[in-house]
């Protein structure tokens, strides 16, 4: 059997993971561990106290936000025109062709 390219094992990945999760009944209860583990920890970092994990997991998910803000926006501005010595070892300006 010939080796498969990386396109089609993750088309075979990505096939396998909608079967599995069209025959998984309750979804909820397959994500239960993992985020059961992701709650812990923040209970492990704040020794245990419920209201200090509840501040954290805040902390958390405000930072996230504020990074995926700066991402999109980095992401949504013009690519900056190429500096003079990046210009000069491309060969120089594309209209001087």
């Amino acid at each position: 059997m010939p080796a498969k390219t990386p396109s089609e094992r993750k088309s075979i990945a990505t096939e396998g993971a909608h079967i599995s999760w069209a025959n998984t009944l309750d979804r909820t209860a397959r994500t239960q561990h993992g985020r059961d583990a992701f709650t812990q920890t923040f209970l492990d970092a704040a020794d245990g106290d419920p209201i200090r994990a509840e501040h954290l997991r805040k902390a958390h998910f405000t930072r996230m936000s504020r990074l995926s803000a700066k991402a999109r926006r980095k992401a949504s501005q013009p690519v900056p025109e190429l500096a003079e010595a990046e210009l000069a070892e491309a060969g120089g300006p594309l209209d001087a062709a």
